[in-house]
């Protein structure tokens, strides 16, 4: 057998991937419940959490695990159902914003409370309270070398107030 076949770094990245599959298997029918996607759920989270409640789309495809056409087609999708809209940008004709609307803010209302119970019990709650933090390090150092346009436009980036 080759020895590589029991490298750690492949259970490492086999690990994370079987943890977010279960994860978002245990977290669909809430989705479901609240008439989201997970997608869509991502994106309300994005918007929300950044300044203005806005991000370029550009930058919002980025921050999920969306190309820049899936982006639009979401965004499309969620302007018609009154989540987001979107808004020109003042500086580049060629860019636009998504903008969550107060509709798409009362819906993340409605979600977070059992969204946030539920990781509370499959995923912070597996852990101890230190090893969480440091797991928190650990992922933004990964996605900050894997995916370094991630944080564009978002709270995490944004220059101080």
């Amino acid at each position: 057998m080759n020895k590589d076949l029991d490298d750690p770094r492949l259970t490492a990245v086999g690990l994370l991937a079987e943890a977010y599959t279960g994860l978002m298997s245990r977290l669909a029918a809430q989705y479901e419940e609240h008439r989201l996607s997970q997608v869509e759920f991502e994106v309300l989270m994005r918007l929300a959490r950044s300044p203005g409640n806005q991000l370029r789309m550009t930058d919002l495809a980025g921050q999920t695990t969306l190309s820049t056409s899936g982006v639009t087609r979401v965004v499309d999708r969620m302007e018609r159902t009154g989540l987001v809209r979107r808004e020109a940008c003042p500086s580049d004709r060629r860019s636009s914003y998504a903008v969550i609307t107060e509709d798409g803010m009362q819906r993340l209302a409605e979600v977070l409370p059992g969204h946030l119970e539920l990781l509370q019990k499959w995923y912070v709650g597996v852990l101890p309270e230190d090893r969480f933090a440091g797991m928190l390090d650990s992922l933004r150092a990964i996605r900050d070398a894997v995916n370094p346009n991630a944080a564009a436009g978002s709270a995490e980036t944004a220059p101080p107030a």
